[in-house]
């Protein structure tokens, strides 16, 4: 991939993760892989089934800060950042490995760290 296209995908994904930070069952449909799953901060491993039923999340205000993209292949890239919930006053790292399927990005895996940084 060249630089304007990387530019251009990681301001896409940003918007997508940060759009997924409230997510919708259709949201996850749409934007998670059959093949998902997930080591959640919480400790919790999720795979895609997990999300066919997603209620509303607790209040939280997460703030997302120092986000980057790793391309890994010419059709799978990670994605990492920083996340501060204000409410909570909690802060995780997290990463997410997204793959094109037929011209379309989706979420394959992601993991939440907790962290003490803020």
């Amino acid at each position: 991939m060249q630089n304007t296209d990387l530019t251009l995908l990681e301001k896409y994904l940003f918007e997508l993760e940060t759009t997924l930070l409230k997510p919708t069952k259709e949201l996850y449909a749409e934007y998670l892989s059959d093949a998902y799953f997930e080591f959640g901060s919480s400790g919790n491993v999720w795979v895609r089934k997990d999300y066919d039923v997603v209620g509303t999340r607790d209040t939280r205000k997460l703030t997302p800060t120092q986000f980057q993209l790793h391309p890994l292949a010419d059709d799978v890239v990670m994605i990492t950042y920083h996340i501060h919930d204000e409410i909570r006053e909690q802060s995780t790292l997290r990463s997410s490995i997204w793959k094109q399927f037929n011209g379309k990005w989706k979420m394959v895996f992601h993991q939440g760290t907790p962290t003490h940084s803020k």
